[in-house]
């Protein structure tokens, strides 16, 4: 029998009720508030590992099966090496030729590279995904293939959902570019190096066992250790674990696009004139194109003007380690490392150190990061006209990318979307989103190529800005200027059926995902 839906706060239909468990619709911001206490896994006796703390098991298969891997299991990974993990799909190869069934993968992301995994729902042994659905997974579940509902979470609500025990991870397989026998690892050494593991900080401490893989085993101890061996039950090495040119790029690039670089430009100057950018001011880093383009104006200002940022997370890339390097920048508080110039940077310089989302967005711990940011700046798939944004799913309805830390950059002092005004000649801003991921009272600007537009509950950006000469415009007047030139856009052709949900970040759902129809 399918799941009673309700309106949640902000009028969209959830589920009650999704995978067998009770849920919570959105009832707004801050109006939830958890209560018990944080989730914890089972005690173990240290007499029941290796005294001379040689954890190194001969196969991950060995290790799965010691871990006690059996049907309806939950299995984590993390997502540091990118599109070039080569761990996860060889995860659940093990588990199908095992004959294990209906097991939960809960990545911190998926990419394209895991396209395999298809064919292990196909056959049984995955039931359904907790975790972004990128490129051929999110088609697949759009499509209505999969047999239970993807949970869709961001960074944060991720940690939340471990900690908060609304996921208990039976076993964490976590890749590690480099590990010692007791299980100790880091991500910035070895041949697969990719910067930090903070994204599997929490599969290691909830998880109730954790195997490390890796391709580069080294004598105890392993130094830096960005994990700690402690929380580690089987290490298990491997060939190799990913692949170097998909975990990272040599660079990445400041966009060349005329009407991006111009997005870039106004945001800057958006930045400025309203005061954001001063001598200690904090950031959001960010790898596209267009923010590499914003964080080298915010540079180039900054040496003009003899100021420092004193801090900035994010992902880290060339461009913001040499704003660290050349005295812009004091602190690069990384999430992810995007390239090896920024893997070198957190290697060899103490201000540029791996940090956990926990401490970045976890909006069940006491304060995070996010709320002490002046400026963030986040792209967006589609944004409507009482400026609710979208990020996971196209204007088609089908699930193109994952939350990331998107829901939880919201909370910053002020956040701006610099997004073009129309793509592929589709209108980017919209009556009404596809998919409701952040509500519109947390987005304080939207920046396109053709004017800004300021939510007009942010009556103090207004008035800072309004003798700037920016080219300023209601949100109707930029969605009537997408339209002039490209038409209404139709609405996707979606089924009743829910495939995916969206949780916000304190673990209620915020919108759900429909089945679209195929011909």
């Amino acid at each position: 029998m399918a799941a009673e839906l309700v309106k949640n706060f902000v009028g969209r239909l959830v589920p009650t009720e999704v995978n067998g468990k009770k849920e919570v619709p959105y009832l707004g911001n801050g109006k939830y508030r958890p209560e018990g206490h944080r989730y914890g896994p089972p005690i173990v006796c240290g007499e029941d590992y290796p005294a001379d703390g040689n954890k190194v098991v001969p196969s991950l298969k060995e290790a799965l099966q010691a871990a006690g891997l059996r049907d309806g299991m939950v299995v984590s990974t993390h997502h540091h090496l990118r599109n070039g993990d080569l761990v996860a799909n060889e995860i659940f190869r093990i588990a199908s030729e095992m004959g294990i069934k209906d097991l939960v993968w809960f990545p911190s992301a998926s990419f394209p590279c895991h396209a395999e995994i298809i064919k292990y729902m196909e056959d049984g042994t995955v039931h359904h995904i907790e975790g972004s659905m990128n490129g051929p997974l999110g088609k697949y579940c759009s499509e209505g293939n999969m047999r239970g509902t993807a949970i869709l979470r961001s960074h944060g609500g991720r940690y939340q959902a471990i900690e908060d025990g609304e996921v208990i991870i039976d076993i964490a397989v976590i890749a590690a570019p480099t590990s010692d026998p007791f299980g100790n690892c880091n991500g910035v050494n070895g041949p697969s190096a990719c910067g930090g593991l903070g994204f599997a900080l929490p599969d290691s401490l909830y998880a109730h066992k954790s195997i490390v893989v890796t391709d580069n085993l080294v004598p105890f101890p392993c130094i830096p250790m960005q994990l700690l061996g402690n929380y580690i039950d089987y290490v298990v090495v491997v060939d190799k674990i990913g692949v170097p040119e998909e975990i990272v790029s040599g660079t990445l690039q400041i966009t060349k696009s005329p009407d991006r670089l111009l997005l870039a430009e106004l945001t800057a100057h958006f930045c400025d004139a309203a005061g954001l950018i001063y001598d200690g001011f904090c950031f959001q880093a960010g790898a596209g194109g267009t923010s590499l383009a914003i964080s080298n104006f915010f540079h180039q200002l900054l040496k003009k003007r003899g100021w420092k940022a004193r801090w900035a997370i994010g992902g880290s890339t060339e461009y913001s380690v040499k704003m660290l390097a050349e005295g812009q920048l004091e602190y690069l508080l990384d999430g992810q490392t995007f390239d090896l110039s920024a893997i070198k940077s957190m290697r060899d310089n103490i201000n540029h150190p791996d940090i956990s989302v926990f401490h970045i967005y976890d909006y069940h711990s006491k304060g995070f990061n996010s709320t002490m940011i002046d400026v963030m700046v986040l792209g967006a798939t589609e944004v409507d006209v009482n400026f609710n944004g979208n990020v996971v799913s196209h204007s088609d309805g089908y699930l193109l990318h994952g939350i990331g830390g998107w829901q939880n950059c919201l909370f910053s002092k002020c956040t701006i979307l610099p997004i073009p005004l129309f793509r592929n000649r589709m209108p980017v801003i919209l009556d009404e989103v596809t998919t409701l991921v952040g509500p519109g009272s947390m987005v304080d600007v939207i920046v396109t190529e053709r004017g800004i537009a300021i939510n007009p509950l942010r009556k103090d950006l207004i008035e800072k800005t309004k003798n700037s000469g920016l080219p300023f415009k209601t949100i109707l007047q930029l969605q009537a200027e997408a339209e002039a030139i490209c038409g209404k856009p139709a609405k996707p052709e979606l089924d009743e059926d829910i495939v995916a949900v969206i949780k916000w970040v304190d673990g209620t759902l915020i919108d759900s995902v429909r089945k679209v129809k195929t011909k």
